[in-house]
Formats: structure tokens, sequence, C-alpha cells
């Protein structure tokens, strides 16, 4: 199911695209990005709200859970290197887990619960030039709060493939 809703949302994201290619997804600019990140997995949409400003919206779901992420970014050129920008920036997160079905448990029976938390995000965004396609790598450590998952996580983040229109 999850990958028939990946698919959809590519050929989605490829058709938007191909009906705005006239607005410069081919350049080295974008204004809106869909994809995937990969580690931990999550779907991904990048969308500038100015010139050097970002939001970014993830969703990742895994056996037990999910985890929704905002995230706020702040992007700055370098130098030389046409299409590839830094970002940094804060966020914010939701996430629910759910330890129904598991055989066997390390400290005793859980059936689930929720957590939220604060993020930061630190990493590089390139768009290659004449094709609609976002690559970027980040690091996105976080601190949750909530049942039996509270405290910090420099787990997240990763390498995201996007479609950009």
């Amino acid at each position: 199911m999850k990958k028939l809703f990946v698919a959809a949302a590519f050929l989605l994201g490829m058709g938007i695209s191909a009906a705005q290619a006239q607005s410069g997804s081919m350049g080295s600019s974008y204004q809106t990005a869909l994809g995937v990140k990969f580690y931990p997995g999550a779907l991904s949409i990048k969308h500038f709200v100015g010139d050097n400003r970002a939001v970014e919206g993830l969703a990742s779901f895994w056996r037990y859970g999910a985890r929704i992420t905002g995230l706020y970014e702040i992007h700055g050129d370098i130098n030389g290197a046409p299409g590839l920008k830094w970002y940094v920036g804060p966020g914010a997160h939701i996430g629910f887990w759910n330890d129904r079905g598991r055989r066997y448990y390390y400290d005793g029976p859980r059936d689930g619960g929720a957590y939220f938390g604060v993020d930061g995000v630190l990493g590089l965004d390139y768009k290659i030039n004449g094709a609609p396609i976002n690559l970027s790598i980040d690091w996105q450590p976080s601190f949750s709060f909530g049942t039996d998952h509270s405290g910090f996580d420099g787990g997240w983040g990763g390498f995201a493939v996007r479609y950009t229109f």
C-alpha cells in the first residue's frame, strides 16, 4: 500500500511538473518539490515561501508507528556551485507508536503512546540544472517528550530525492 501511494504521488508530481515546465522548474531553482527521504523513510514535500526560506513537511510511517514533522528552513547559496545551497532551521514533530503485535518485550508489556518534540535541521540542497530533480542530504537532531519515548535523538535526517514543479 505504501509503495502504491509513493508511486501515485510521484506520477501526480510528474504530471503537474510537465504542465508547469514553462514556469522554470528545469533551471537551477524551484518553487515546490515532492518526493521521498531515505532513512528512516519519509514522504517529503518542500515549498519555498520566499527567496531563501522554505517549509518542509515529512511523513514517516513504519510497522509500529508514524511521525509527522514540519521544518522551517533558511537557505543560502554556495558560491561557485550553481544549484547548491546550504540550509538550517527549526521544526517540530508529533509521533505515535504501538507495540501490539510484537512477540517479545524487553521490559514488560506495553500498548503504545504518543510523543511530540522540537527539531533542528542542517543540510545541503541541490537542484539539477536542466532536469526537474532536487537532491538533498541533511541531519535532523530532535528532542522528544512523551510516553516512553523521551529524550534526544540524533538519528533523523537522510538523503532526499524530489521531483520539482
